[in-house]
C-alpha cells in the first residue's frame, strides 16, 4: 500500500533523516520518501503489519507535526 501523510516542522536534511529513520523502525515499511519543501511524506508499506496511526506516532515522537 502507498500513503503520504502531511509533515509540519520538517525544515532540513537532519529532519528528514529523523523520519525516514522513525519510520524505517517500523515492522512492515517497505519505503520512505520525504520532500522538504511540500511538507509531504510518501510511504510504502505494508498495511497488515502497521497502521497509519503507528507511522503517525513515530513521526510525533521526533518531534513533528502530523497533519494528514
Amino acid at each position: 500500500m502507498e500513503m503520504t501523510l502531511q509533515v509540519n516542522g520538517m525544515t532540513c536534511g537532519h529532519c528528514e533523516k529523523a523520519v525516514k529513520g522513525a519510520l524505517g523502525e517500523l515492522e512492515g515499511i517497505q519505503g520512505v520518501d520525504v520532500d522538504l519543501a511540500s511538507g509531504k511524506v510518501d510511504v510504502v508499506y505494508d498495511d497488515t503489519l502497521v497502521t497509519k496511526n503507528e507511522m503517525k506516532e513515530a513521526i510525533e515522537e521526533q518531534g513533528y507535526d502530523v497533519v494528514a
